[in-house]
């Protein structure tokens, strides 16, 4: 089972990004992702082919279970 943050924000052409965390810390506290996202967007760091980070738009703990099959 493996779990990842998505943190989705507003850019500046009107479009989503998003920043998938790995295996975030649990329970996943939200004021925590709140200010970790708003300093994501006031440090300018981060771009996408739709501009700059200009608000939150949302997060979500995804949790996906993976089967392999050996096939012989």
């Amino acid at each position: 089972m493996a779990k990842s943050l998505e943190l989705q924000f507003a850019t500046e052409f009107g479009k989503t990004a998003k920043i998938t965390v790995d295996n975030p810390k649990e329970p996943v506290d939200e004021e925590v992702v709140k200010l970790s996202m708003s300093q994501i967007i006031a440090s300018n760091v981060f771009t996408s082919a739709s501009g700059k980070f200009v608000s939150s738009k949302g997060a979500r703990v995804i949790d996906r279970n993976v089967t392999d099959y050996e096939l012989v």
